[in-house]
């Protein structure tokens, strides 16, 4: 879908502007919005109104052809709820009605005249990047695999967003919003791949495509090198599995030479069946989204390399599947993570946490400015947050307590919500072993915190932060798939430490 952005004068220009249709807004209280009374000529979207035929309800919609004094061969009508306050849940209903109806238009081309600077708390920026983002979605198929695929997007194409003044800022807005879309379009591609597909040399091969395509620095480390690393918890994962494990590290260094870089590191275990601790059949198939941690890795950097972001980002993917087999970890087994801590692993279904210690560790040569680590990683935090928000784990501390803040931040700038949760010594207490330095699961309580505070012990010679993504990455249901998610918080988080 092309997207461009105008400004019209709603006086008189939007009116006399040649297109397909136009959107505009209605309220409930059968008001209209600054641009449907500029193409209110002759009292004809008013009759509408006071007719009864659009309520002015969120995303409640009316077609009309032919309006006298309007270029354009159609005005959509769209309500979006009280004028007294636009708000953010009637401005994505209004957005998505939209869409849905030029779905199935006849025409080629359309303009969006919305409210984009009345959104209660909202930038025009968020605006933007809400219609391009729920626009991508519009058009996204998941029926890559189908050997009968789904009817193609037939509807309107190309989009002209109006904005009351189109400058350099604005335009700069758009192709933030069209990468960020761009971004979450390969995350979710990749996780709704199945699993004999969408291997851990998949994803290396998709990483080597972004390092092409955009210039990034790659390297994949193999099973050699990562024994070399001495990564004994990363490669207890991978053991059981036919598949090879691989390290993938990127480099986008688009800032000064001497920037300490942003490390963003990503779980990526392409399958999970819990291996010997196996897990229950009924809904394993969506294990294959234990890579979206992974995923949101390259579909942030697909975003920043179609920016130019200024700024050195460096991305580290740990990859590997988690299998039961006669070489698999078996619980009680006592492993040496890369920084000399041993692990005794009391379930082999918390396998996450084992492969991000090693790269946590691996992270710390690059002298970070600061590491996000991202991982589907534990069901309790569905539990606690539900599917709205992400949870977000970081010491408590004057640097950790303003990273944190620059990612909730991002979240809400972004629409992509995360909500922080504690962590200190007293979880800790819940990771003790009689055998090892630390145990791979906690006793009972807590479950998304202890999983947290496993990882910090591996982070304390940086500033770091956790993103545990369970309840964000996919949707199960009948609308079962990948969402792009966190990759619109990173984005942003990354954009605003140019």
């Amino acid at each position: 879908m092309d997207f461009s952005i105008k400004a019209f004068d709603t006086k008189n220009t939007l009116a006399a502007a040649k297109s397909g249709c136009v959107a505009v807004a209605v309220f409930e209280n059968k008001k209209l919005s600054q641009a449907a009374k500029a193409l209110d000529q002759t009292g004809e979207i008013t009759a509408a109104l006071k007719s009864g035929d659009i309520t002015g309800k969120a995303g409640s919609t009316l077609l009309l052809r032919g309006v006298a004094g309007v270029s354009a061969a159609r005005v959509l009508l769209v309500g979006m709820g009280a004028d007294e306050v636009v708000s953010e849940k009637n401005f994505v209903t209004a957005v998505n009605a939209t869409l849905k109806a030029f779905a199935s238009l006849g025409a080629a081309d359309a303009i969006i005249a919305f409210p984009t600077t009345e959104v209660k708390e909202r930038t025009p920026e968020w605006a933007l990047q809400t219609l391009v983002v729920a626009a991508n979605e519009a058009e996204f198929r998941s029926d890559a695999q189908k050997s009968k695929k789904e009817p193609a997007y037939s509807g309107v194409r190309k989009i002209t967003v109006a904005v009351p003044l189109a400058n350099t800022q604005t335009k700069a807005s758009l192709a933030q919003a069209i990468a960020i879309a761009n971004g979450m379009k390969l995350t979710k591609e990749l996780g709704n791949l199945s699993p004999n597909v969408c291997t851990p040399t998949y994803l290396a091969n998709v990483a080597r495509k972004l390092a092409d395509d955009f210039g990034f620095e790659i390297e994949v480390l193999e099973r050699k090198q990562l024994e070399a690393l001495k990564m004994g918890s990363f490669l207890a994962v991978a053991k059981g599995s036919e598949e090879a494990p691989k390290f993938i590290v990127l480099k986008h260094m688009g800032g000064g030479k001497k920037d300490a870089p942003t490390v963003l590191v990503g779980k990526g275990i392409t399958f999970d069946t819990g291996g010997i601790s196996i897990k229950a059949g009924p809904g394993m198939d969506e294990m294959k989204y234990d890579m979206c941690g992974a995923g949101s890795v390259l579909g942030t950097f697909r975003a920043i390399g179609e920016m130019g972001l200024k700024l050195n980002v460096i991305g580290i993917v740990a990859a590997c599947e988690n299998m039961p087999s006669g070489r698999a970890t078996k619980p009680g087994d006592i492993v040496t993570s890369m920084n000399g801590l041993t692990i005794e692993i009391l379930n082999t279904d918390a396998e996450g946490r084992l492969i991000l210690c090693d790269a946590l560790t691996y992270a710390e040569r690059f002298k970070p400015a600061a590491v996000v680590d991202i991982a589907t990683l534990t069901g309790a935090c569905v539990i606690s947050l539900g599917h709205h928000n992400s949870g977000l784990f970081t010491r408590h501390d004057a640097a950790h307590d303003a990273l944190a803040e620059e990612l909730l931040q991002a979240g809400k700038e972004a629409g992509d919500g995360a909500w922080r949760l504690p962590i200190g010594e007293q979880y800790n207490e819940q990771l003790k072993s009689n055998f090892a330095d630390l145990a791979n699961i906690g006793t009972p309580g807590g479950a998304s915190i202890t999983a947290a505070c496993f990882l910090e012990n591996f982070t304390r010679n940086y500033t770091w932060a956790h993103l545990d993504i369970a309840g964000t990455a996919w949707k199960s249901g009948a609308q079962k798939g990948a969402t792009g998610r966190p990759v619109p918080l990173l984005t942003t988080f990354l954009m605003n430490r140019v």
